[in-house]
C-alpha cells in the first residue's frame, strides 16, 4: 500500500486502475491505495436474497430513498459500532466522496423510517461498474433492504460489475464471491468500457 494526497479526478483514476483508497484511522489524515490479490464482488446475475428479507422488503417498513442524505451516510458509516472501535473513514474520505457526490459520481441508497435515516450505503459509479464502499444499519435489516434496492437499480441500469472489495459473512448471504486480481482487472476493464445508468429506475417511475 501506498500513501497518497488524492483529488477527486485522482479517486477516479484509481478506481479505473482496481485500486481504491482506505485510512488507517478516523483522525489519520493519510490515505493508502489498496489492490488486494483477491477481491470481493457480487454477481448480480447471482445475488440471492434470503426468504426472511424478501418478505421484509415486500412490507414495505422502510422508505427507500436515493441521494437525499448523502454526507449523513458517510457520517454514519464512520461511527464506532460494537465490535469495531475505529474506522477506515477519515475527514480526507468524506470530501473526497462528497465532492464525488456533487459531480453525481457517487450516491448513496438510504433507509428512512419515521422521517429517520435508520440505515443505507453509498459508492462510486463509473461507466458500468459500482464500486460499494461501506454500510450502515440502525434498525435491523436496514442495510440489507438497502442493497436490495441498490442492485436491482443496477441491474436496471445496465451495470456488470458490483465491487465490494472484501469477501465478508454479512455479504456472502447475498451469493458474494472472490475473484483474482487477474480476472478482477478483466471484468472491471470491461465494465468501464459498457454505459450504464444509475437513474435508470427512476425514469422507469420507481
Amino acid at each position: 500500500m501506498t500513501s497518497f494526497e488524492l483529488t477527486p479526478d485522482g479517486l477516479l483514476r484509481a478506481y479505473a486502475g482496481g485500486m481504491f483508497p482506505m485510512a488507517e484511522r478516523r483522525d489519520d489524515p493519510e490515505l493508502y491505495l489498496f489492490e488486494p490479490e483477491v477481491r470481493g464482488i457480487i454477481p448480480l446475475e447471482g445475488f440471492h436474497v434470503p426468504r426472511r428479507l424478501a418478505r421484509r422488503v415486500c412490507s414495505a417498513r422502510f422508505d427507500l430513498r436515493v441521494d437525499s442524505a448523502f454526507a449523513a451516510v458517510i457520517e454514519a458509516c464512520a461511527e464506532a459500532r460494537p465490535g469495531r472501535r475505529e474506522t477506515w473513514i477519515n475527514r480526507n474520505i468524506e470530501g473526497l466522496y462528497t465532492a464525488l457526490h456533487q459531480r453525481g459520481a457517487a450516491h448513496s441508497i438510504e433507509s428512512w423510517r419515521d422521517g429517520k435515516l435508520v440505515g443505507g450505503l453509498y459508492g462510486v459509479v463509473l461507466g458500468g461498474a459500482f464500486f460499494g464502499e461501506s454500510m450502515f444499519s440502525r434498525e435491523t435489516d436496514a442495510s440489507k433492504v438497502a442493497l436490495v434496492n441498490l442492485v436491482e437499480r443496477l441491474r436496471r441500469g445496465g451495470f456488470s460489475l458490483l465491487d465490494v472489495q472484501f469477501l465478508t459473512a454479512h455479504l456472502e448471504i447475498f451469493g458474494a464471491i472472490e475473484i483474482p486480481r487477474d480476472e478482477y482487472r478483466a471484468r472491471l476493464a470491461r465494465a468501464l468500457d459498457s454505459e450504464a445508468s444509475f437513474d435508470a429506475a427512476d425514469s422507469d417511475g420507481d
